[in-house]
């Protein structure tokens, strides 16, 4: 039996069992090696693979069923785990473990998937989350994660990767999920869970390099890497030189495999600038394809963190782009960084944090669409125009800018109560997705470091390389600061960075804030629409602003009051977006200032004596009939 001939199989490489032949097909691609065959533990004789054209090797091993552990051996030599293997119960230098996805019962057969419009992103690492670690601890934090308003999880990487803590960053193996979060069916249940309670799943992913350690790609190919290309962690993966086919086929796979075999809902793809192609056909453009070709009916989302801020990537394949749903907007984070602490170093350097920064970003998404650039000494950017407003991810924390605040201390940990509130208002509130990161909405006192269990040789240069990395801060680069920095192979690294829920109690209003806001962002009949019937804004101080929202008829227009710095008495006001829909007058619908946020409350903006506008504080209004009474507090 040939792997051609089995028409049940999910991937072109890979270990698939067939339960009808009591068997397993085999095959890898292997274009350097003369011979592979299949080796066990235990006592079974080896299975020799058929070379296939091409540098395939497949053959078929009867009496092997799921649960089955095996390597491939190269040449009668050494024996490595399987480059698509679905699971590494011993992690990546163990043997792999034949899996059978069709085993798992699913019960989200009316699952639509998710569009970009209208979501929440949450970014989580599943081994801090909870003080379990695991996949099913998490599934026990959904139902809280849907009441605070959140609609799509996004997993930072669980390809497997060595060690017992780390990020997921230097994963190397691509198909199998880690076992320390448990095993691929405890992945499903999570997503499946996560379905029945309407929310979605997206996971990060890295497609420009592989981790150090555990990586045994090489010893099947050399031609998996790059002979032209690196990246900021070496050598580039091989998508655009000869043979890189199968090297396309094989991660343009995986991309589809995490959507067809776990129902996942997209992909984050982790710094695209470093997937290096120059092939006619961008291997993104592929992966494109082939993920909506894997979810069927099913909307998916694919959203793209892209340092240079490349906005071809977004545009739609038949365009020549790459088809991606969302790009991450480092620009409102940097901008919102400076706003909170006051300072412009490192790449922060070419953001000040004011009133028209906070205004063009949600107008226009990247602040550099073009212009020079002085922290890298070049143009940074491309042009934004016409792009769709959801397709700007905004964020005030992810796990690296938390991690590179040196201590790895939370935002709200850097500036003040108001300042935070009302930025926070902004993300919220905005045009575009917001992201929040673990713990953010309950400004978890929990740092997030960064941690990665190596071994010792490996870790010290880990070790050295992150302090390296820190110096470009000038602070952060004096003597005196170096015994501050966390040790990312210790333990206790990576244990100071789980999450205590217990604090939403104790830190009620700051949730109450953002789970507020969420409400009122899925709820409001106009700022629910994302700005799809216009948005405009206007910078009324150096570090106060107003954002309007139009309705069709510009009878239910909103408008966002944001000030930063101290309060404002606006006299004369000659700033037309100031002004009510005639015959009305504005009323105040919801405030950073309410007590339940823990503020001393919000008087009237609009008076008399003209606007009065307080400080450190975000103030949404809404017009009302002159004559009307107050309306209570927004609905909870």
């Amino acid at each position: 039996m040939t792997f051609a001939q089995i028409s049940n199989h999910a991937m072109p490489i890979g270990a698939e069992p067939v339960p009808e032949s009591k068997g397993t097909q085999f095959r890898v691609w292997a274009i350097d090696r003369k011979s592979v065959e299949v080796v066990f533990p235990d006592a079974r004789p080896p299975v020799p693979l058929a070379p296939e054209g091409d540098g395939y090797f497949a053959g078929f091993a009867p009496d092997v069923a799921a649960g089955a552990l095996y390597k491939y051996r190269v040449d009668g030599g050494d024996a490595f785990p399987d480059p698509a293997s679905r699971f590494q119960p011993n992690g990546p230098h163990g043997f792999s473990c034949v899996v059978d996805p069709k085993a798992f019962e699913w019960t989200d057969s009316a699952w639509q998937g998710i569009p970009i419009e209208g979501q929440v992103i949450y970014e989580l690492h599943l081994g801090t989350f909870t003080k379990e670690g695991t996949w099913a601890a998490a599934s026990e934090r959904l139902e809280y994660l849907r009441d605070t308003g959140i609609t799509v999880i996004e997993v930072m990487p669980v390809a497997d990767f060595p060690g017992k803590f780390g990020w997921g960053y230097d994963g190397v193996l691509p198909y199998a999920p880690v076992a320390l979060y448990g095993t691929p069916d405890d992945m499903r249940r999570f997503v499946d869970r996560a379905h029945s309670l309407g929310i979605g799943v997206i996971l990060d992913v890295v497609y420009n390099h592989l981790g150090p350690d555990g990586n045994y790609l090489k010893e099947f190919s050399e031609a998996y890497f790059s002979k032209k290309h690196t990246t900021d962690w070496g050598q580039g993966l091989n998508f655009d030189d000869e043979p890189c086919v199968p090297v396309r086929e094989f991660f343009r796979e995986n991309a589809a495999y995490w959507i067809r075999e776990f129902h996942l809902d997209g992909l984050r793809l982790d710094a695209t600038q470093d997937i290096h192609d120059e092939s006619k056909r961008h291997i993104l453009a592929e992966m494109s394809e082939a993920v909506r070709r894997a979810a069927g009916q099913r909307s998916v989302i694919l959203v793209g963190e892209n340092e240079p801020q490349q906005t071809v990537l977004m545009k739609p394949v038949s365009e020549g782009g790459c088809g991606l749903d969302a790009l991450w907007n480092d620009d409102f984070h940097h901008s919102a960084m400076v706003a909170l602490t006051a300072k412009a170093d490192a790449y922060y350097t070419d953001y000040r944090g004011t009133a028209q920064e906070f205004v063009s970003a949600l107008k226009y998404g990247y602040l550099y669409q073009g212009q020079w650039y002085q922290w890298q000494k070049k143009r940074r950017g491309a042009p934004t125009f016409g792009m769709p407003r959801p397709g700007m991810v905004t964020f005030i924390q992810n796990h690296d800018q938390v991690a590179n605040s040196g201590r790895g201390q939370r935002a709200h940990a850097l500036t003040s109560p108001g300042k935070y509130k009302a930025l926070t208002a902004v993300m919220l509130l905005g045009p575009g997705t917001p992201m929040l990161f673990q713990g953010q909405e309950f400004a978890a006192s929990t740092p997030f470091l960064f941690f990665a269990d190596h071994k010792p040789e490996l870790a010290k240069l880990v070790h050295e390389g992150r302090v390296e990395f820190l110096r470009q801060w000038r602070s952060l680069k004096l003597p005196e600061m170096t015994p501050c920095f966390a040790e990312p192979g210790q333990p206790a690294t990576f244990e100071r960075c789980k999450l205590d829920f217990q604090e939403v109690e104790r830190h009620a209003p700051i949730y109450a804030l953002h789970r507020d806001l969420l409400r009122v962002r899925r709820q409001d009949p106009v700022i629910s629409r994302q700005g799809a019937d216009g948005i405009d804004g206007a910078v009324l101080g150096p570090y106060c602003f107003l954002i309007r929202y139009f309705s069709p008829n510009h009878d239910r227009d909103r408008l966002l009051l944001v000030n930063l710095g101290t309060d404002l008495q606006l006299n004369p006001a000659p700033e037309p977006l100031l002004a009510p829909p005639p015959e009305m007058r504005w009323e105040k619908l919801w405030s950073t200032d309410d007590p339940e946020y823990g503020g001393c409350g919000t008087p009237p903006l609009d008076i008399e004596e003209n606007w009065h506008i307080p400080g450190e504080a975000a103030v949404l209004i809404h017009p009302v009939p002159f004559g009307a009474t107050a309306a209570s507090k927004h609905k909870r």
